[in-house]
């Protein structure tokens, strides 16, 4: 087979051919999932999945109900350091007021005017 064409209509056709032969062994046509006889270890492992999900779901609740104070308390201290802060800023003397002048120079504006007052530093 000298032909170039030649060559690339038999890699193709390979190429086809072997994933068709992976596709039907990796689909065990030979096995049929009715007739077998069901896995005793896997029944025995979901019996197990089952009472491990039932434990988890106890110890859940149990830690929901160790961690409810400390909620709550963390709740009403971030409340009260929010009234703290609010009431520091309430109180905080006003930032420094800047001012800055415009100057003319042939015609062009060299800076702005602006007033800025900040509440912080």
């Amino acid at each position: 087979m000298t032909s170039t064409i030649g060559r690339l209509y038999a890699a193709a056709i390979s190429v086809v051919v072997f994933f068709v032969a992976w596709a039907v062994i990796a689909a065990k046509p030979w096995i049929r999932s009715g007739t077998a006889k069901s896995d005793p270890r896997l029944a025995t492992l979901q019996t197990r999945e089952i009472q491990m999900e039932a434990r988890s779901l106890a110890v859940q609740k149990i830690l929901d109900k160790r961690w409810r104070p400390y909620r709550a308390a963390l709740a009403a201290r971030k409340s009260q350091l929010s009234a703290q802060q609010q009431l520091m800023l309430a109180s905080a003397p006003a930032g420094p007021t800047v001012q800055v002048k415009a100057i003319y120079l042939a015609g062009t504006v060299s800076a702005a005017a602006t007033t800025r007052t900040s509440p912080l530093p």
